[in-house]
């Protein structure tokens, strides 16, 4: 029997075309409690004209883990060495899971990240000072980051609200998932501790977007 070598080329290209979709196969991120802090509060904390440390790049562009940590204070308790990401931003934000804000005292709402107006703050404690914050302690929105071309092929754009589903053991489908699309963002699901527990996610966890 002859094989037709061409016709068995493209059978294959196009079953990696197609086992390469955005939307069967995005990776999920998990986001442990955090903090993102702005120039005054840096320095503050560690010093004047102190520069945050990159420690390792992250996965979306720009944005980096650092070698410093601080101490967060509710008024019940208080987490010590939470993460710094950076860059800096125009004001500073912390993300815990829903079981750390419990542990800690606090009532923070669910928040996409920058909208900080109205949530409750904390205390933050670093080796050159200590911050009050007035506001800023969230649970962040579960989203997912997709560049245009990815939003594009998967049929989303910035802000819209999606589904995405987790297969598994404990394989869940999560709602009220914000898709945010755009130059700074690469196709990764954000989850926080709780979710992707909750779900049996491991470091190889993928997720589908449901629209």
């Amino acid at each position: 029997m002859e094989i037709n070598i061409s016709a068995v080329a493209e059978a294959v290209l196009k079953a990696l075309e197609n086992g390469s979709s955005t939307e069967g196969d995005i990776p999920v991120g998990i986001s442990n409690r955090h903090i993102h802090l702005s120039k005054e509060h840096v320095e503050v904390l560690f010093g004047k004209g102190y520069e945050l440390t990159p420690f390792k790049d992250l996965s979306q562009p720009g944005q980096f883990a650092c070698e410093e940590r601080v101490t967060v204070v509710g008024p019940k308790k208080e987490l010590k060495n939470v993460s710094i990401l950076g860059p800096v931003r125009k004001e500073t934000q912390v993300e815990l899971s829903l079981t750390d804000a419990r542990s800690i005292g606090i009532a923070a709402p669910v928040r996409e990240s920058g909208k900080v107006e109205g949530t409750p703050g904390c205390k933050l404690i670093g080796p050159a000072g200590e911050v009050e914050l007035e506001y800023g302690v969230m649970l962040a929105l579960r989203h997912v980051h997709l560049s245009p071309a990815q939003a594009e092929e998967a049929g989303v754009k910035d802000k819209d609200i999606v589904s995405v589903r987790i297969e598994g053991e404990r394989g869940l489908v999560f709602d009220n998932v914000l898709v945010r699309a755009g130059s700074k963002h690469e196709r990764e699901v954000h989850l926080d501790t709780d979710e992707g527990n909750a779900a049996g996610c491991g470091p190889d966890a993928v997720a589908e977007i449901i629209k």
